[in-house]
């Protein structure tokens, strides 16, 4: 058996849900769901995103805003389903559910999802970027240096998006959800260091992975401070807007750093992805092997990991060593 030790990127990213891991190759997603009888349901869709045939999702710096929202609406679509198996059956219908349905019929949830997606959006940029500014223009009586104050907004916003994620972390269920987010990069890691993707080769990878969403956030944050830190502006409302406008172009870079990380492993690429990595101790917790059975099965749906192994890695998975290698660990 041919073994490598890099990291080769397969190309497959996810993210966690309610009891459930999804995860997407190319144009093809999967949201596998533990449902409370201890089942596991698999949905299997394609998904093209905004702007799919624009030449515009191909030009670097560009193609990472788009890329952005694409991941937004995903992640509220796939987070809506795995809640569906988890509402409480005599839990009534409100009068705004009854409205909603009435105006918009079967389009109903989707514009649902879409009024909760644009508030979701709002509320981040006023909480990690708006905020910030407010809070680090209350030291302008004591700060006289403009940089000062720009480095000084930049570490309330990383501390603001710090603090809350250690918040949300005590939660029971958003620990539940940090476990499938570990089991997650748990299987992406294991396929891209060249280990067949079995329960037991899952549960002794990493649960970090350069590719994460909570890496990008905090590219996000970085950048930020490093855009306000050469554009600046002196009437203060014109900053509050300044700031809004810029958060494509934060998006766009921000993308592309992390696109590099996930491709290259050296020495410059593993600095500047050291702090995400860090981070990511508070947002992936490790998993149990039911959570890891569920991220494979939604990996198995769209991604074949054997071909994948076979043209990476230079050896093949038979039927026949699969089922020694489950027989040997006890895994069904």
């Amino acid at each position: 058996m041919k073994k490598c030790r890099t990291n080769r990127s397969s190309g497959v990213g996810g993210q966690a849900v309610i009891e459930g891991v999804m995860m997407r190759h190319k144009d093809t997603y999967a949201v596998a769901v533990r449902k409370p009888d201890g089942e596991i349901e698999v949905e299997t869709e394609e998904f093209e995103g905004v702007l799919h045939h624009s030449k515009l999702k191909s030009i670097p710096f560009i193609r990472g805003v788009f890329n952005f929202l694409d991941s937004m609406i995903l992640g509220m679509k796939t987070l809506t389903f795995s809640s569906t198996f988890y509402i409480e059956e005599e839990e009534k219908e409100t009068k705004a559910d009854k409205f909603f349905q009435k105006l918009f019929k079967e389009n109903a949830q989707n514009v649902l999802m879409g009024i909760t997606m644009v508030i979701s959006i709002l509320m981040a940029i006023a909480i990690f970027m708006v905020l910030p500014y407010f809070l680090s223009s209350l030291f302008e009586k004591y700060v006289r240096n403009n940089s000062l104050l720009a480095i000084l907004e930049g570490i309330i916003r990383i501390v603001i998006f710090v603090v809350y994620i250690v918040a949300i972390s005590a939660m029971k269920d958003i620990r539940r959800v940090y476990q499938y987010h570990g089991a997650e990069h748990k299987c992406i890691n294991c396929i891209e260091k060249g280990r067949p993707l079995t329960v037991k080769n899952v549960m002794r990878s990493s649960k970090q992975h350069k590719r994460c969403g909570t890496s990008f956030m905090l590219f996000v944050m970085l950048v930020s401070i490093i855009l306000f830190f050469f554009i600046r502006v002196e009437n203060p409302a014109l900053r509050v807007v300044v700031r809004i406008a810029l958060i494509p172009v934060i998006a766009g870079i921000s993308y592309e750093i992390i696109r590099l990380a996930g491709k290259s492993n050296n020495i410059f690429v593993r600095i500047i992805s050291a702090p995400g990595m860090w981070l990511q101790r508070l947002t992936t917790k490790e998993p149990d092997e039911g959570m890891v059975e569920v991220a494979i099965a939604s990996v198995e749906a769209v991604f074949d990991w054997k071909l994948y192994l076979k043209e990476t890695f230079g050896y093949e998975v038979d039927a026949s060593w699969m089922d020694d290698a489950e027989a040997s660990t006890g895994e069904a």
